[in-house]
């Protein structure tokens, strides 16, 4: 037989203060949810009927749905590679991630699109956008677009492939424009 609800109310207010277990209702709630009857403890009850949500108002039969979703997925920060303090360093000069240790630089006398760029074996913290091919000043190359994993910043690019063979060194290489960088570490 159905409990009344003032029934239910006092089975569930004894139950709070002594941690005994109750049976859930038996009635319809709003859209057709229905509770089946169950031994639970008041706890479970309390949850079910009161969910965590702080525009929950009224009574705790009536079923809303949420306003928003309980779990929104969003694109978690990225991690950072931090490269040793007794290194000398490159970083971003917008947002101060590190870029690559001073060990990696190969050349200091490339040409980038604002100005001088240095031209480096590997570096860190760096994204990397989709490959197309440009006539630069050495020749036609594939080249991708390098930015900052960090603050998005565009940075220079990455030599993917040289058509000539005397440019074959730079394929794997990365160009990254002074204007976009500051030494950090030990460069006294």
């Amino acid at each position: 037989m159905p409990l009344r609800l003032s029934d239910w109310w006092k089975q569930l207010s004894f139950a709070l203060a002594g941690r005994a277990t109750i049976s859930q209702p038996r009635f319809l709630l709003f859209k057709g949810v229905y509770l089946p009857p169950r031994p639970t403890t008041a706890l479970t009850c309390v949850l079910r009927c009161f969910p965590c949500e702080p525009t929950w108002a009224g009574s705790p039969f009536l079923h809303r749905p949420p306003t928003r979703p309980m779990v929104t997925m969003t694109r978690s920060k990225t991690f950072q590679a931090y490269l040793p303090n007794c290194h000398r360093t490159y970083s971003c000069i917008h947002c101060r991630a590190h870029l690559a240790n001073h060990d990696e630089l190969i050349s200091k006398s490339f040409q980038g699109s604002q100005g001088r760029a240095y031209l480096f074996n590997s570096v860190v913290n760096v994204g990397c956008g989709p490959a197309e091919e440009r006539v630069l000043l050495t020749g036609l190359h594939a080249v991708a677009d390098i930015y900052c994993e960090n603050c998005k910043t565009t940075l220079g690019w990455k030599y993917e492939h040289a058509f000539e063979s005397s440019q074959k060194y730079k394929e794997g290489k990365f160009i990254i424009e002074l204007a976009h960088m500051i030494k950090d570490n030990g460069w006294d």
